[in-house]
């Protein structure tokens, strides 16, 4: 639940914040009739992301205990550890152009007295965080839990709306980069965890038969299956019989991505502050 949480509500608070500038931008400049146009595209993104995962959740659901549905999760795992970290490296690296870039585009739509294309590039701005998070969430529930996954989601998603409104309506003084860099911070946690299960996927189905020794075997102190073992293995990938593979993986990923996300988020605010 805390995992999904956390997702949604990045990756809602991205979308949400794009929607709020296409928004406010638009009422701005006297547009607003083409309110409805940004909400079309809305909603046709989240629902072919949400027909999506639920299409894929119950097709591989019948296959559930099977090699398929193993090496299903395993490729999910991989594809959401991948663009989580890709998409937290380009949002710290991009994220004062997106404001710029949207106005330019409506701008065009506009001028081309494209309706329709207004809703497509809502569509496309929302679609992709919508499609990340249902990816995310897949990957999530084939380690976890749905109850809890849906549940996290819900309240995640809900906070971030309750954010993208504030700056729209309320007009907040939000430090958005900083609690990018937090919320990056978080998901490369998972990503790291996301890694692990894909790594003993890979070992359970024969594909990487090496370093399958076990490291150490905690499942009395703190079983995987537990509340708090869940949410730790969440967070951090804790596994109760990690192997020596799994810990290599978490290792070299979480040293070598942080390494590299602080040095970026710290020459970008140097330069700031120059």
């Amino acid at each position: 639940m805390l995992a999904t949480l956390v997702i949604f509500l990045r990756e809602g608070i991205e979308a949400s914040l794009i929607v709020a500038i296409l928004l406010a931008y638009l009422d701005k400049i006297g547009k607003r009739e083409n309110f409805k146009d940004v909400i079309l595209g809305v909603s046709v993104a989240l629902a072919f992301a949400l027909i999506a995962g639920t299409v894929i959740y119950l097709t591989l659901k019948d296959y559930a205990g099977t090699r398929l549905q193993t090496q299903f999760e395993t490729v999910t795992y991989l594809i959401a550890a991948g663009v989580m970290t890709y998409m937290t490296f380009w949002m710290t690296s991009h994220s004062r152009k997106v404001s710029t870039q949207l106005k330019k585009q409506t701008n065009e739509a506009l001028e081309r007295g494209a309706r329709l294309g207004i809703a497509i590039m809502a569509a496309q701005a929302v679609g992709r965080e919508a499609l990340e998070a249902m990816v995310f969430t897949l990957a999530i529930v084939f380690a976890t839990s749905a109850k809890g996954a849906i549940i996290g989601g819900a309240i995640g998603l809900l906070a971030s709306l309750a954010f993208a409104f504030s700056i729209y309506r309320l007009g907040k003084k939000l430090d958005i980069a900083k609690a990018f860099r937090i919320l990056g911070i978080a998901l490369m946690a998972f990503g790291a965890g996301l890694l692990v299960d894909a790594a003993e996927n890979l070992q359970s189905l024969g594909y990487l038969p090496l370093l399958r020794e076990t490291m150490w075997n905690s499942s009395s102190l703190l079983p995987d299956s537990s509340t708090l073992g869940d949410i730790v293995h969440s967070f951090f990938g804790y596994a109760s019989t990690p192997t020596v593979l799994q810990g290599i993986v978490w290792i070299t990923y979480l040293v070598t991505v942080m390494t590299i996300y602080i040095r970026l988020t710290h020459t970008k605010m140097t330069k700031k502050a120059l």
